[in-house]
């Protein structure tokens, strides 16, 4: 199956929202990745292979969907038998960032966007997704999709510093300073391993 666009992954959505409300199983879930910056075209990136969900949004805040609820796997895989897409087209993206610890003001940063009757999705903020793109770009290098994708947000020096330094609290080892530097250096941020500090 070939990857998805934006109007495909939007109109999946509300196929899936319709779906969950007709079944009386409305669900608010946050959304993180390249998808949630197609969606709100962010990015330049065209297509994605899948949609990554960080967990729910309660009242309580953002917690963890790990499993996936089974009346919600039942309702994505439905909807891909419909429309032809993979069965994991959404699905639990790094949900580990919930245990590790999300940037400061997370929540304030989330915008909502109703897909059919059932479905409430909030994105993270454009500054989140920096942090989110930085700390994945590190890992998997400059040639990754996440490099650009980091690359089209047009991230500010400051920006990618603060970033930084929340990426160093999920890794503080030499090894992931050293990659996040060379990273820093390559987006333009000046003489980067001083300015962390």
């Amino acid at each position: 199956m070939p990857n998805l666009d934006a109007e495909q992954l939007a109109n999946a959505l509300t196929e899936l929202g319709d779906l969950l409300a007709s079944r009386g199983t409305p669900y608010e879930v946050v959304l993180i990745g390249g998808g949630n910056l197609m969606l709100r075209g962010l990015i330049g990136r065209t297509t994605t292979k899948d949609l990554d969900l960080l967990g729910k949004r309660t009242a309580d805040g953002v917690v963890p969907l790990r499993p996936l609820p089974e009346d919600l796997t039942r309702a994505i895989r439905d909807v891909a038998d419909t429309l032809g897409l993979e069965p994991d087209w959404i699905n639990l993206g790094p949900d580990s960032l919930l245990d590790l610890g999300l940037p400061t003001g997370f929540e304030a940063r989330l915008e909502r966007t109703q897909y059919g009757d059932g479905l409430g999705v909030w994105m993270a903020g454009r500054f989140d997704m920096i942090c989110f793109k930085l700390y994945a770009a590190v890992d998997q290098g400059t040639r990754s999709h996440h490099f650009q994708d980091l690359n089209d947000l047009r991230p500010t020096p400051d920006e990618l510093l603060a970033a930084a330094s929340w990426t160093t609290t999920h890794d503080p080892s030499p090894a992931f300073r050293g990659l996040l530097v060379t990273i820093l250096d390559e987006l333009g941020v000046e003489d980067a391993d001083a300015a962390l500090g």
